[in-house]
């Protein structure tokens, strides 16, 4: 009796450290699997960070101003333009002000209001801040992106061969600039097939002389000018798309944008394919 007393208190032991044996394997493979669960975790949150930091790395332009040389500023006697008429606005980019073209390319009247394309080779008085067309310096300027500001008389003939002007106050932030910059870069180059095979984005990115500018941002073309509070303004980029090297709205369209010696054209820190002559 005694000794069955004894195995059934053996048995019974047997169970219960059975019973400890199996519990303390669960409790290892719970640990095991949070483990790997926060393993798992720190594995994603460390590569969102390095994403996050690797695309906004990759977004920012890489600017080099070392070899940045602005245009050549025309001398001699001023030029005051006459104050273009306005027109109907003939695109949906909703604040676009367009001016007469005296049907060159665009709509419009001819006449002593409509956008001269007079050579000229003093300074301008232009009408329009910043201008959107009319006499302008008969030398075009390597067309790109400037962190300093360029010569009106030489943006102005690029207008007339269908680039993008964006100005900006000088007081835009920081962050905001790298935005346009962001913007400028994005663009697709054009192929020019009057100089070479090159290709430009067809856009002239700087900021303003002074705060004078009309709004923080104002994105120009040949005839047609829209004002922007912000680089994030999704106008910015359908003005972009409707008049960069439009036939439409060009009047010298095909026209080379760059191709000029440095000492004359300028160097902007970001511009065509290929480096200025």
């Amino acid at each position: 009796m005694n000794q069955s007393k004894r195995e059934r208190a053996a048995e019974r032991r047997a169970v219960v450290e059975q019973m400890k044996r199996e519990q303390r394997a669960r409790e290892r493979r719970r640990m095991y699997v949070g483990a790997a669960v926060v393993v798992v975790i720190l594995l994603a949150i460390a590569g969102g960070v390095f994403f996050s930091l690797a695309n906004k790395k990759s977004a920012s332009v890489a600017i080099d101003t070392s070899k940045q040389v602005v245009p050549t500023a025309p001398t001699g006697s001023t030029t005051t333009q006459v104050k273009p008429s306005t027109v109907k606005n003939p695109t949906d980019i909703k604040g676009v002000v367009a001016y007469n073209t005296g049907n060159y390319p665009g709509p419009g009247t001819q006449g002593a209001d409509a956008l001269a394309h007079d050579h000229v080779n003093g300074p301008v008085t232009y009408a329009v801040t910043p201008p959107v067309g009319g006499p302008h310096n008969p030398v075009w300027m390597n067309a790109g992106l400037y962190t300093k500001p360029i010569p009106s008389e030489r943006a102005v003939h690029n207008l007339e061969h269908g680039v993008v002007w964006i100005t900006y106050r000088p007081d835009l932030s920081s962050s905001d600039v790298t935005a346009l910059q962001n913007l400028f870069e994005k663009q697709s180059m054009i192929a020019e097939p009057q100089d070479g095979g090159r290709s430009n984005r067809y856009m002239d990115l700087s900021p303003w002389a002074s705060n004078d500018l009309p709004a923080p941002i104002v994105i120009s073309s040949w005839g047609y000018q829209l004002q922007v509070q912000s680089p994030t303004d999704p106008r910015l980029q359908e003005f972009i798309d409707t008049f960069r090297h439009n036939a439409k709205y060009t009047p010298e369209y095909g026209a080379a944008v760059d191709g000029i010696p440095v000492s004359t054209g300028g160097n902007p820190a970001l511009g065509s394919s290929q480096p200025n002559l």
